[in-house]
């Protein structure tokens, strides 16, 4: 069994949890998200807890127990309390300004960068250089930070310079 899946979910007083064969439904203050299974997981509601295992006992339904129970965890965590990502940026004059459902970066070019959020995502700026996106699902909001972070020329060269400087583990020799 999955270590993952062994571990119950304690849900709040606030949320609400819909169990079918094929879907789990979760309602809370933040929203309400739903997850399809894939039939080989199985999941046991008892009073406020959610209990999962695998249905058969073959590799892939044993991990994907303790990935669907990571997800309704996060689901959970999501409805109820919801999820923050903070960022910083780091450079002379760089500044940030949230406008809605969108950000406006100022970050040395001659022009301002205009990005839009997705949906569910909203921003704040507190100061110039911090900006705080918050989301009800983390899926969204982590990985919008991970994509934009990574399509900025100055990050790849940065992320370059990083992986020449790592010395060799002993075991290797460079030719």
């Amino acid at each position: 069994m999955s270590r993952v899946a062994n571990n119950p979910i304690v849900v709040p007083e606030k949320v609400e949890v819909t169990l079918t064969e094929d879907n789990v439904s979760i309602k809370g203050p933040l929203g309400e998200m739903s997850q399809d299974l894939k039939g080989q997981v199985e999941i046991k509601k008892e009073e406020n807890t959610l209990l999962f295992s695998a249905k058969e006992s073959t590799k892939h339904s044993i991990a994907m127990s303790g990935t669907i129970r990571a997800l309704v965890q996060n689901m959970v965590l999501g409805v109820s309390v919801g999820f923050e990502k903070k960022l910083q940026l780091i450079g002379v004059g760089y500044k940030a300004q949230a406008q809605g459902n969108k950000i406006n970066l100022e970050l040395g070019f001659s022009h301002s960068i205009i990005h839009a959020l997705p949906e569910g995502v909203s921003a704040q700026t507190p100061s110039q250089t911090e900006i705080i996106l918050k989301s009800s699902d983390k899926q969204v909001a982590v990985s919008y930070t991970h994509l934009r972070a990574h399509e900025t020329d100055s990050y790849l060269v940065c992320r370059l310079l990083l992986e020449k400087k790592q010395t060799p583990s002993p075991g290797l020799q460079l030719l």
